[in-house]
C-alpha cells in the first residue's frame, strides 16, 4: 500500500495561488546564454560624430567668447547649461558603446544607463519591431509586455539575438494564443 505525499498539499496557499493566474510562460534559449551588442556600429560611429562635432562646436563657441564671456573661466561658468547637456550626451554615448542584450535562463537582459531586465514567466507578449534594409543603421526593437501590464524595449542589433528574439516571440504567441 503507497502512502500519500506530505509535500503534496492541494489546500496549501502556494497550491491555491497557482491555480488562480495563467500558468507562467518557460523558455530555453538555444545555449546557456546568448549575448550581443544591443546597437550597430554604424549607429555607434553617428553617435561618436554627434558627441565629437557637438565638443568641436561648443568648444569653438567658447574660444570665439560666444557665452558672454571672455576665453577663460568666465566664459565656461557662462556655458555651464551647454557643457552640461554635452556631459548628458556623452554619458550617453559610453552606454551606447557598451550596452550589450542577452537571453539567458532567467530571462531577457540590456545593459545600460539602468540596466533592464525582462523575466520569462512574466511575458504576456511579445513583438520583434525592426526596419528590414536597415538593420545595419537601426537596431531592432524587441518589444515585451508583462501579464500586469509592464512593458520593456530591449534593443537587440546582433543577429544571432535577434534570431532568438524570433524563436521567443513564436513560443510566446504559441503559449499564450495570440
Amino acid at each position: 500500500m503507497s502512502k500519500p505525499d506530505p509535500t503534496s498539499n492541494s489546500d496549501s496557499p502556494a497550491a491555491q495561488l497557482a491555480t488562480l493566474g495563467p500558468q507562467p510562460f518557460v523558455f530555453h534559449p538555444i545555449t546557456d546564454s546568448i549575448e550581443g551588442p544591443a546597437f550597430s556600429r554604424a549607429f555607434k560611429a553617428i553617435t561618436w560624430a554627434t558627441l565629437l562635432g557637438s565638443g568641436y562646436w561648443l568648444l569653438s563657441l567658447w574660444q570665439q567668447g560666444k557665452f558672454g564671456g571672455d576665453t577663460g573661466l568666465d566664459g565656461l561658468r557662462a556655458a555651464g547649461w551647454f557643457i552640461l547637456g554635452w556631459s548628458l550626451l556623452a554619458w550617453t554615448t559610453w552606454h551606447v558603446m557598451f550596452s550589450r542584450s542577452r537571453l539567458d535562463a532567467t530571462g531577457i537582459h540590456q545593459t545600460w544607463i539602468w540596466d533592464k531586465h525582462m523575466g520569462y514567466d512574466e511575458l504576456a507578449y511579445a513583438k520583434l519591431i525592426r526596419i528590414r534594409g536597415l538593420e545595419w543603421l537601426m537596431a531592432p526593437r524587441f518589444y515585451v509586455r508583462t501579464l500586469m501590464g509592464k512593458f520593456a524595449v530591449f534593443y537587440v542589433s546582433s543577429p544571432h539575438v535577434q534570431q532568438e528574439c524570433a524563436r521567443l516571440k513564436a513560443e510566446l504567441s504559441a503559449f499564450r494564443e495570440f
